[in-house]
């Protein structure tokens, strides 16, 4: 037995069955490791309580140097096999937002910090247009989601019970600490958890659906605990809010109907709130509704960015080039909006934010992909016949994300998980209307 064990393992068969073993085991793991590097990142578990800064630097470079590997590797495994995929992003909507960030990166205020960060957003693009194609079938990429949301979810779990101190916003915290008692698990702040945990809720129900009857409901049930202990109201509702949306778009059948569904709620959201600082109509409206539409304050620092982007509009300021640089510190100290915008690091509104890097047409140019294209996929993949609860799940990821990305700034910030996971549903959307699903 030995002596034909031995033959088999040197025989040609033998190696290329070995080798066939060997690249799936490297693609799964490569997969679990793609979800989790911008969900766990790799300085997790930060201790809120210090106020001293260590050395940012060196974690940049190795998140950097993680993502670049992760890049190229993931290319390296799926190109021969899926090149058709990876050939389909040379589109009139891509090619044009590509060539509009090359003149803002060397248009912006900063070129150098400004290319340096899109290094990294462009490798964080490349792991997600490949991660979803290193499973060979649908039932191999719910497993392996299944075990990446799993262990990701174990992880912050984890943190809570053994390290509360660390995943627990707590009364000494430097900065809110009145969000003292509500989770946040792995990350630095609860608005984050409640986001991630209001996604992972979506892929517990596709994996219900996909016939994973232990896994997905304890996905379902996980995510939807802890998103109820971080506190997140604004993720709790928009994920009511998505399921009962999600619904309605699924039953329409025409593309209008859908888009009546999908974008009045975006465009209401908006209207209600930044829409308030422009116009006193709205003002008057929003300040009629039993609800606080400047969301704590956020109004001083809308003024600030449309003023703002009022300046510079063709070009912005450049990615990721505007909050906390010179010209945002240097603001004239008698402006009753400068206690507010010198410490700002983001307008908390994704569509604003994009406007001050990228200036109008590269906000436009970022809406085609992120907020036209999805569902237009979405709607293409349902004519062809090609609806699938996966897509359905992207669905609903991405409708949270352009309703999240009213009230949160997140919208191209490299690795961060929120803009991962809403990227990879965009992506998902993309190849669901081009790709059948085996």
């Amino acid at each position: 037995m030995n002596r034909l064990s031995a033959l088999w393992i040197e025989s040609p068969i033998g190696l290329y069955v070995g080798r066939i073993e060997i690249a799936h085991i490297l693609r799964f793991a490569l997969f679990i490791a793609i979800f989790l590097l911008p969900w766990i990142s790799l300085q997790p578990f930060a201790n809120l309580g210090d106020a001293t800064i260590g050395d940012a630097a060196a974690g940049r470079g190795l998140t950097y140097a993680s993502f670049g590997f992760l890049a190229v590797l993931s290319l390296v495994l799926v190109t021969r096999r899926h090149a058709e995929a990876l050939r389909s992003f040379v589109s009139t909507p891509y090619i044009l937002f590509g060539c509009w960030i090359c003149i803002n990166l060397v248009m912006s205020r900063d070129p150098g910090a400004s290319t340096q960060r899109f290094v990294l957003t462009a490798c964080v693009f490349v792991v997600a247009a490949t991660v979803l194609l290193l499973p060979a079938t649908t039932r191999e990429l719910n497993r392996w989601l299944g075990a990446a949301v799993l262990s990701f979810l174990a992880v912050c779990y984890l943190g809570v019970m053994v390290a509360p101190g660390f995943s627990i916003h707590q009364a000494t915290d430097v900065a809110e600490y009145h969000l003292a008692g509500d989770w946040r698990g792995v990350f630095d702040h609860k608005n984050t958890a409640s986001a991630i945990m209001a996604m992972l809720v979506f892929v517990g129900f596709y994996l219900m659906r996909s016939g994973a009857v232990l896994v997905g409901p304890l996905i379902t049930a996980l995510a939807v605990v802890f998103l109820l202990f971080s506190r997140g109201k604004s993720a709790t509702a928009l994920v009511i809010l998505v399921l009962v949306l999600a619904e309605g778009v699924a039953a329409a059948r025409t593309f209008r109907a859908r888009v009546v569904l999908c974008y009045a709620p975006l465009i209401v959201l908006n209207l209600l709130s930044i829409g308030t600082v422009v116009s006193p109509t709205l003002s008057a409206i929003s300040r009629s509704l039993p609800l606080d539409t400047s969301f704590t304050g956020r109004d001083e620092v809308w003024k600030f960015a449309f003023a703002s982007i009022a300046q510079r509009p063709i070009f912005g300021y450049g990615y990721f080039a505007f909050w906390g640089s010179d010209f945002v510190r240097d603001a004239d100290p008698g402006e009753s909006i400068h206690e507010w915008v010198v410490i700002a690091s983001h307008s908390h509104n994704g569509y604003l934010d994009s406007a001050l890097a990228l200036g109008i047409p590269g906000l436009l140019f970022l809406m085609a992909i992120l907020i036209v294209a999805p569902l237009r996929d979405y709607h293409l993949a349902e004519a062809r016949g090609q609806g699938t609860p996966l897509g359905k799940m992207f669905l609903r990821i991405w409708l949270f994300g352009i309703y999240l990305a009213s009230l949160e700034s997140f919208f191209l910030d490299r690795a961060d998980p929120v803009w991962f996971t809403f990227l990879v549903s965009v992506i998902g959307l993309h190849y669901v209307s081009r790709f059948r699903t085996t």
